[in-house]
């Protein structure tokens, strides 16, 4: 099974809300200086990224086994 670039896709998007909207809210709520900034969220975000990358693999495989999609099919 063959899972492609679903799972990189839905983990970008997911992670990208959390730390689009953490900074935004840290930057009306407190303004802190941009060392601040790179210092909290891109430590987060690549953690994040590497947290979820295998469990949202793992559940795209098992929904293609769930529907029953062995992937490409061959003559």
């Amino acid at each position: 099974m063959d899972s492609g670039d679903g799972p990189a896709v839905f983990v970008i998007m997911i992670v990208g809300f959390i730390i689009v909207f953490g900074a935004l809210v840290t930057e009306i709520t407190y303004d802190p200086p941009v060392w601040v900034d790179l210092i909290i969220w891109l430590p987060l975000g690549a953690a994040l990224c590497l947290g979820l990358l295998r469990p949202m693999k793992g559940l795209m495989i098992a929904a293609q086994i769930r529907n029953r999609d062995g992937g490409p099919h061959r003559p």
